[in-house]
């Protein structure tokens, strides 16, 4: 259900002729499938992780707890979300100490996408 967001991101690399790949888990369904993706995505060739996440935005603090490439987090509404999405917000933000995750802006992928480029141009 968050594809439709999440795929700006990729819409935005593409312009930007950055390669990408997209994968659908979750942190609570799957948890060790996310440890053992994010475990070994620097060695498939991956720079940088956008994370989107609803609701308790588990995905990525549990993607920068697996992994030592910056993090990037969506934030995503849903009709479930309390006060309009804030609860993925501050899950995203309030990161503990050593497991940093940048956060764009609610339902933002496209800054996500944009923030990924210029990581990958420094």
């Amino acid at each position: 259900s968050d594809m439709p967001e999440m795929e700006k991101a990729g819409q935005i690399l593409e312009e930007k002729g950055i390669r990408y790949e997209v994968r659908v888990m979750s942190a609570h369904r799957d948890p060790e499938t996310v440890a053992d993706y994010c475990k070994n995505a620097r060695m498939r060739g991956l720079r940088v992780i956008i994370a989107g996440a609803g609701l308790s935005a588990a995905l990525p603090g549990v993607a920068a707890a697996h992994s030592d490439l910056p993090v990037i987090g969506v934030p995503l509404s849903s009709r479930l979300s309390a006060m309009g999405g804030l609860d993925a917000i501050l899950s995203i933000v309030q990161m503990p100490p050593g497991v940093p995750v940048a956060c764009v802006g609610l339902d933002n992928a496209r800054n996500a996408g944009h923030l990924a480029a210029r990581i990958l141009s420094a």
